[in-house]
């Protein structure tokens, strides 16, 4: 997350465009605006900082205006006023016209859910054309918000991702140079939310549907056979706990040189955002 207007990021004024419902927990919302001119990024897991407006706002509360003092200035607003801020990756970019997507995890939107949901899936599930958000993002087209760097020798490409990691290890999927080889596990909560991935690269795509009874990503990968022979490269990204556990086996179990994997928790159970934000993680 960037907490500093400082090149190569800035901030992005956007409209909703239009939305795509993907399946049961899963929507995709296009965005629009002039400053997307000025927005660049070559990475497929490219970090953004979503702020999204309370029920009864008309645009999400960012004083921008004050420049690097935004931060400051964002968390001094009263909690009912200051925007709403998440963590996101960046589905994809497209020019003429420029817009971009990102796709949200729906969590606690249905009719009795025994957890109910938080402020961006409620902003999500009921988005619609013209709606206003601000993003923090990158200006420059390599930055530090991207993480998936392979090294060149690399000869096998490894990624797990649960929900939250979907849209970022779609788009790496998309990336890989054709014939590349590649094992795949991905985790959603209903059969419905799988979806049909394009890429070139020679992928073994395992899907894991938690509702239907799929075993853990875990157990799943420590039962996976890889070849021996090529050297490895690991994206793992999701919840927390699981990411921490994967990357333990792969470099413990695996004997995968721990600079090959690359980890990343987009979310920790049991805590919000701004918890985590407060404990400084």
């Amino acid at each position: 997350m960037t907490t500093a207007v400082a090149a190569p990021f800035r901030f992005f004024s956007l409209q909703v465009v239009r939305t795509r419902r993907l399946g049961p927990s899963l929507v995709r919302v296009s965005f629009a605006g002039d400053d997307l001119r000025y927005f660049h990024s070559d990475g497929r897991d490219q970090s953004l900082s979503l702020f999204l407006p309370h029920p009864g706002q008309d645009a999400p509360a960012v004083p921008i205006e004050l420049g690097d003092g935004w931060w400051e200035g964002w968390r001094e607003l009263p909690d009912d006023v200051r925007a709403v801020m998440r963590s996101y990756t960046l589905r994809a970019l497209r020019r003429d016209p420029d817009e971009i997507d990102i796709d949200f995890v729906l969590h606690g939107v249905e009719p009795g859910a025994a957890v109910p949901a938080g402020p961006a899936s409620r902003w999500a599930s009921a988005a619609k054309a013209g709606d206003r958000v601000v993003l923090l993002g990158p200006a420059v087209a390599d930055n530090r918000a991207i993480r998936f760097r392979p090294p060149a020798d690399t000869g096998l490409v490894l990624i797990w991702g649960d929900d939250t990691a979907l849209p970022a290890a779609s788009a790496i999927l998309e990336s890989l140079p054709a014939g590349t080889p590649a094992r795949v596990w991905l985790e959603v909560h209903h059969a419905e939310d799988v979806q049909d991935l394009v890429t070139e690269a020679d992928a073994e795509v395992t899907w894991l549907v938690r509702s239907e009874g799929a075993p853990g990503a875990l157990d799943a990968i420590r039962a996976a056979q890889l070849p021996s022979s090529s050297l490895p490269y690991a994206w793992i990204a999701g919840e927390s706990g699981r990411v921490k556990e994967l990357r333990r086996h792969l470099v413990r179990e695996r004997g995968i040189d721990k600079r090959r994997v690359t980890f990343v928790g987009y979310w920790r159970e049991g805590l919000t955002e701004e918890q985590l934000r407060e404990r400084g993680e």
